[in-house]
């Protein structure tokens, strides 16, 4: 049977582990818009398109450059923690 410890701490480690694959994307995503938004300011072209596009194309290519790393992560995870789990192992 799963102990209430063990099953707090494989969810703070799957919390974690998901707040670690999103931070690249989230934090392109954010310094993206900053910079399209300080163009926008700065010009004073209001496009909505111009807003959008460029945060696809931006999170599109990080998600691409750190797709290894997250399935690695997730990989990781998985087979360390929570298949044994799931087997009987622990």
């Amino acid at each position: 049977m799963l102990s209430e410890g063990l099953f707090y701490d494989i969810v703070r480690q799957a919390l974690w582990i998901a707040v670690i694959t999103s931070v690249p994307i989230l934090a392109v995503a954010l310094v993206s818009g900053l910079i399209v938004g300080l163009f926008q300011a700065l010009t004073s072209i209001q496009e909505m398109t111009l807003t959008f596009v460029p945060k696809l194309i931006a999170i599109v290519v990080v998600f691409w450059i750190s797709m290894g790393f997250m399935t690695q992560t997730l990989v990781t995870f998985f087979t360390g923690t929570l298949v044994p789990l799931i087997a009987g192992g622990r």
